[in-house]
């Protein structure tokens, strides 16, 4: 398991810490948080003794993003990996200050199955809202959900996170740090505030991997508050995978249907007019075809 910080890599070795650099003769192939690797060198994890990383383990999953919230260079809107090997996607979402935004709900579910990886909702702020409107904008969905109360134990979410590598992403002032500190008491991530206009700020600058107390096992990668999850990366068709609800009411589509709102032939329409879906969903599937497309023509 490794963690990232500057060039510099924290690497898992017998449950102690050992530092490491990337070896020259890697070439240009990254290391991400979650990659498990092999090292040479000092790996005694003693003050100042460096290790280096000669080879990458092949990923059973890697879960990536399109970083179309930082447009001030092209780099900016690269495909950007979060993690490698995790089993599970924990999205951290408020349900009050800030209200939720199923629209990043939804793409954080597109990357989610298109890395394979099973996605968990996490509710926060659950004692100043109730969650019926997300969760009845998700009832098409076989979709797992905890609720999350400050005052409550976290026992149904430690449930979910037994011998599993899940990754936590979500907007910033979600809660999700809190969380973080609330199940490795020892993690002492940054926890913000979040402005009047119901808009958090940013609070963690870089992910780290962190083992459950008392469980080796199990492991979250918290993530930094992002305020995009850019899907250029994932084709038109691995897309509609985030919409399992549509997916039947393409059936009946003419071949090469784009589901876009300009197809007047696409049976989406008359699908989620008889009811089989709901009609928000449908607009968000056509709103990320439409990012999608302008960011790959870019």
């Amino acid at each position: 398991m490794v963690a990232v910080d500057r060039g510099r890599y924290t690497c898992v070795v017998d449950s102690s810490d050992v530092t490491a650099m990337r070896a020259r003769e890697l070439g240009r192939k990254s290391v991400v948080v979650g990659d498990r690797v092999s090292l040479v060198g000092d790996t005694s994890g003693v003050p100042g003794a460096l290790a280096r990383i000669v080879r990458i383990s092949e990923r059973t999953s890697v879960l990536r993003r399109t970083a179309d919230d930082d447009d001030s260079t092209p780099e900016g809107r690269l495909e950007r990996v979060v993690v490698a090997n995790a089993d599970q996607l924990v999205i951290v979402s408020s349900l009050a200050d800030p209200p939720p935004r199923t629209g990043f709900i939804d793409r954080c579910l597109v990357a989610a199955y298109d890395a394979d990886i099973e996605p968990l909702l996490c509710l926060t702020k659950a004692d100043l809202a109730t969650p019926d409107g997300v969760l009845d904008y998700y009832a098409e969905l076989d979709l797992r959900h905890v609720l999350c109360r400050p005052d409550a134990s976290l026992d149904d979410l430690l449930g979910t996170l037994t011998d599993r590598i899940s990754v936590l992403v979500g907007h910033s002032g979600v809660g999700k740090s809190t969380l973080v500190n609330r199940i490795v008491p020892d993690a002492d991530r940054a926890v913000g505030v979040v402005s009047a206009i119901g808009k958090g700020r940013h609070t963690s600058s870089s992910a780290v991997a962190l083992r459950l107390p008392a469980d080796e096992p199990s492991w979250i990668i918290d993530t930094p508050g992002v305020r995009s999850f850019g899907l250029a990366h994932v084709s038109a068709d691995s897309l509609l995978h985030g919409f399992s609800d549509l997916v039947e009411g393409t059936v009946d589509c003419p071949t090469n249907c784009e589901h876009t709102g300009a197809e007047t032939d696409c049976a989406l329409d008359a699908w989620v007019a008889a009811g089989h879906a709901d009609a928000r969903r449908l607009q968000s599937y056509r709103r990320l075809l439409a990012s999608r497309d302008s960011q790959t023509s870019t």
